[in-house]
């Protein structure tokens, strides 16, 4: 299964079928609420449109960086006035399709005069993610362990040294009888025998939990 992602920045396109036009905003939503206020604005921005319709996945647990977002999401879908299923939902497998969360999507429409069918709608409202996505810089949500180290404190900057030259993120660093070093990595294991190897096997991490940390693509 391929891991979730989220964007870095705020997309934006336009499409025109048939005359109409389909303005597509694509943004990021770390909350429901956080979704819920991008639709609004969406409205108040562009009042002339006739609809505006949405789309959000987000994580349910607020941001919480401990939380697993597959096992926490939560995904919406509006079609403000268009014919059930022709708007939001399409929207949705667009984004259920780029494998993201906390994102949210809205596409306001401007009628040209031509009806699309409810096939066109559906066609027109996940092109206008998709295009917009298109532009999109993208960030995968990463599992990584998190680990402390009991070090003494002459070797603390060797180790720290060492273990960011192996893509280990280091979270933080407390002083006192020795000092403790937080850091997070992806293969827990490896970091273990990295430090083992840096301490002659005085030091063994200890695993308290994990995080998920935004890497772009």
């Amino acid at each position: 299964m391929m891991p979730l992602r989220t964007i870095a920045n705020r997309v934006e396109c336009e499409i025109e079928i048939k005359k109409s036009r389909f303005v597509g905003v694509v943004d990021r939503a770390a909350t429901e609420a956080d979704a819920r206020a991008v639709i609004a604005a969406a409205r108040m921005s562009d009042p002339a449109a006739g609809h505006h319709c949405s789309a959000f996945i987000v994580d349910s647990s607020a941001g919480d960086p401990l939380a697993d977002p597959k096992q926490q999401r939560i995904e919406r879908s509006h079609d403000d006035g268009e014919p059930s299923g022709t708007a939001g939902m399409p929207m949705l497998e667009v984004l259920r399709g780029h494998h993201t969360t906390n994102v949210v999507a809205v596409v306001s429409r401007y009628f040209g005069g031509t009806k699309l069918g409810t096939g066109g709608l559906a066609r027109a409202y996940g092109s206008a993610v998709s295009e917009a996505l298109v532009h999109a810089r993208f960030l995968t949500r990463q599992r990584r362990e998190i680990m402390t180290l009991e070090l003494d404190h002459a070797e603390v900057g060797r180790v720290e040294s060492e273990l960011r030259r192996h893509a280990v993120l280091v979270l933080g660093t407390s002083y006192a009888a020795r000092a403790v070093l937080t850091v997070s990595a992806v293969d827990a294991d490896s970091t273990a025998a990295l430090v083992a190897s840096l301490t002659a096997g005085r030091v063994t991490p200890v695993r308290s939990g994990h995080m998920y940390a935004e890497i772009p693509d």
